[in-house]
Order: structure tokens, then sequence, then C-alpha cells
């Protein structure tokens, strides 16, 4: 162990302050990958570039056997999963381990795997992959509002238990005009109407806040792009990626942004990356 003797006084106020910096900032994302076994690579590459201490996963694809545990724990992740063949699938890879491990929605009996919750050091954590509701007036328009009215109600409960929480990952909702690149065409639409609009802002309500709408943002900022028509070229996206956090995370909470570059890739996800950071304090000895 090297002693302060071996070093002078600014390299000691130097080492201390690293060591403090990373003890209190911590970096919070989701990320619909639209298969995880196509997108492993770019996933690794993302985590090594921009080191957040806890990323969610939605529409892994892959059943729990299939699950690349080996690939995430060499990057220095642990990871928990829920996961199906061919459809959804949401996961957890965190620096530190996770418990209090759910795999359900509370009330609902549905084996779709859309729902992982974990607590990760101090922090609740709420992986959502929130129904798509293909046509509204459609039954899956139907099951979706129901499924968001059971989430409210466990938002609910896990809001009473823990301070620290965040709910995030694909919503599946645009909350606002701005939040769609022509709220015209898009009026009344699946993802974009009142009745989901309705239930996005009832999980506000319960004191849940939109991180990405703490700060100023550009205009026609958007994290999903359909593959056709050149969207994402021409940004004719949506924001329906969220994250969600309880008043005591939101009074920490320093930035949050879209990630576009793995949109970019070669074979990408047509969802962008969406990262929350957060500074908890000084951090002593």
């Amino acid at each position: 162990m090297r002693g302060l003797s071996a070093m002078t006084a600014d390299a000691a106020v130097d080492e201390a302050l690293t060591v403090s910096e990373t003890l209190v900032k911590i970096k919070i994302a989701t990320w619909n990958v639209n298969s995880l076994n196509v997108r492993l690579p770019q996933v690794l590459g993302w985590l090594r570039d921009q080191q957040p201490d806890i990323l969610a996963l939605q529409e892994t694809k892959l059943t729990d056997s299939d699950f690349p545990t080996l690939d995430i724990a060499n990057a220095g992740y642990h990871a928990v999963f829920a996961g199906q063949k061919t459809y959804n699938g949401v996961a957890i890879l965190s620096r530190l381990p996770a418990g209090e491990i759910v795999t359900n929605l509370p009330g609902l009996d549905d084996p779709q795997r859309r729902v992982l919750g974990a607590t990760v050091g101090a922090i609740r954590v709420l992986n959502l992959y929130v129904p798509n509701g293909q046509a509204v007036g459609s039954d899956k328009y139907t099951y979706k509002l129901a499924w968001l009215a059971k989430l409210t109600d466990w938002l609910r409960d896990e809001l009473a238990r823990y301070p620290q929480l965040v709910a995030l990952g694909d919503f599946n909702i645009a909350p606002e005009d701005r939040d769609v690149h022509d709220p015209t065409a898009w009026a009344g639409q699946v993802l974009c109407s009142e009745p989901e609009r309705a239930a996005f802002r009832r999980l506000l309500d319960l004191g849940l806040q939109d991180a990405f709408r703490l700060f100023q943002q550009e205009e026609q900022s958007f994290s999903w792009w359909d593959y056709r028509a050149a969207a994402f070229r021409r940004n004719m996206g949506l924001r329906i990626d969220h994250i969600l956090i309880s008043p005591a995370l939101a009074a920490v909470c320093t930035a949050c942004q879209v990630d576009k570059a793995p949109r970019r890739l070669e074979r990408p996800s047509d969802h962008a990356p969406v990262m929350a950071e957060f500074n908890q304090g000084t951090a002593t000895e």
C-alpha cells in the first residue's frame, strides 16, 4: 500500500478527488436493442465507450439459456434477465450485483417477458417494455391500456418502498406533440393517442419525473426511427424511450440525453440509447 509520504500533496488531492468522483457519479441508461443476439457487439462497444453503471435492455429476444452472460461478465457487468424466444425479453446490466428480482407485473397473468425489477446498490430499477398496442381500438390496444393500469398500481407501491427509484425502458408512448416528428400525421394513432398519453401522465402523477424533460433539449429530439423511408436520415422519429425518476433521484440528476451514435451503425436497432447522469454528493472515507 502506497503511503502519503510517497506522494506530493497535490497528487494526494488529485487521487482523492478521482476516488470521490468515481463513487458519486452514476450513469443509468435504457436501450431497446431489437435482438441482443444481433446487436451484442454494439452493446459491448457502447458499454466500453460510455461506461454506464446500469443499462436496461429491451427486446433481447433470447431465451434465458441463450443469454450471453459470459460476454457481459467479461465486459465488467453483472446481468439479470427475463427472456423468451423470438419476442420481448428484458435485461439489466450493472456494475454492482442486483437483488430483489421481480419478473412479472403484479396482478397480471402474462407470459410475455416485459418487466424486470431489481435493486442495484441503493437504487430500485424497473425495466419496462410496454406493449406496442398495434392500432387504436384493437385487442392489443385494450391490452396495452390494461397493462399500463397495472403498471401504475405497481409503481405506486414501489415508490412507497424505495425512495431512489428509476422506471425506464421502451414505453411505446410519445408523451407530447413535441415528441413526434409530425404531430398532425400521428394524431390519434397508436403511440400518440390521448388514452396512452393520459396513462403516461398518471405515472408522472405518482411523483415520477421525466429525466429528459428536466433539461433543455434540442427540438425534434427522438429515440426511435422506423427502418423504412430513410426515417433516421430525415429525423422522422418519436421519443418513446424514457427514464422516469423519483423525486430523490430528480434532485441529483445532472443530465439526460439520447445517444444517436449507435443508430448510425451498420445493422442498428431502430432505437437509440437514452442515458441519465446523477451526482449524489461528495463521498468521504
